[in-house]
């Protein structure tokens, strides 16, 4: 598709991602893009396509709002596209959009914010239902330090303690608007417990594990493992050997994503 790509097509979809290993094609393992592209093999027969989303997600991730571009050399009937693509995407993937772009647009670099949601309970154990949705920590938390804690992240700083293996070449400064830790007013199933919590962090763009390395950094210090001054010295000292508590993935999800 490298040659004459001439129609551009965004399409906004939602997958519960329990089952896969993440969002990028692989071989042999079972993802989303590789679900999707198969089901757009099946619906399009002999017409060319190429799809690229708009950020790869880590296996067991899920996502409320996400995006890939679908290129084809032939135009296509929006409204059947969609009405092929839900009768044949399995029923933990979900087309909800489709709309017209040109060359100029970028699914990538045209993005002007993620939230990422990551939900999260402790105590009593949960109901086995809810593992696809949250995780749970069996120790006690103190969410006083851990609310002001998420609020230490807030802001332009050099996150290279966040990012999973991060090259030496790599620059890791980023943006995030806001981090706040609340009720879970998110998602609601009788086989949840009677009491979760969320934590929401908006931002333009995330490097690789960056949410559950800040998650997993804020269930030590609920745990009273490190203090606040943990997170203060992370960012102000970037260079320092990091922790690397990466938190599970199955309570992390693309809650929405907005383009300019």
């Amino acid at each position: 598709m490298s040659q004459g790509q001439k129609y551009y097509y965004l399409i906004e979809v939602q997958y519960l991602g329990f089952r896969y290993h993440g969002w990028a094609k692989q071989p042999v393992v079972k993802t989303v893009q590789g679900m999707i592209n198969r089901t757009l093999k099946f619906i399009l027969g002999d017409t060319a396509f190429k799809t690229l989303g708009a950020g790869r997600t880590d296996a067991m991730v899920s996502s409320n709002q996400g995006f890939f571009e679908l290129f084809t050399k032939e135009p296509l009937n929006h409204d059947q596209l969609m009405i092929d693509l839900n009768i044949n995407l399995p029923h933990d993937i979900r087309a909800i959009g489709i709309e017209c772009k040109d060359a100029k647009f970028n699914v990538i670099q045209d993005v002007k914010e993620k939230e990422y949601t990551y939900l999260f309970s402790f105590g009593e154990k949960n109901h086995p239902f809810a593992a696809p949705f949250m995780v749970y920590i069996r120790e006690s938390l103190d969410l006083e330090q851990m609310i002001i804690g998420a609020r230490l992240f807030e802001g332009t700083h050099d996150f290279r303690q966040y990012c999973y293996q991060a090259k030496e070449e790599t620059s890791c400064v980023r943006t995030i608007d806001s981090s706040e830790i609340t009720i879970n007013d998110l998602l609601t199933a009788n086989f949840f417990p009677k009491e979760s919590f969320v934590y929401k962090v908006k931002g333009s763009g995330f490097m690789r594990h960056q949410v559950r390395l800040i998650m997993g950094t804020l269930f030590s210090l609920g745990k009273g493992e490190i203090t606040l001054d943990h997170i203060r010295d992370s960012l102000k000292y970037p260079e320092a050997k990091p922790l690397y508590y990466i938190a599970p993935a199955s309570g992390l999800m693309l809650n929405t994503l907005k383009y300019n």
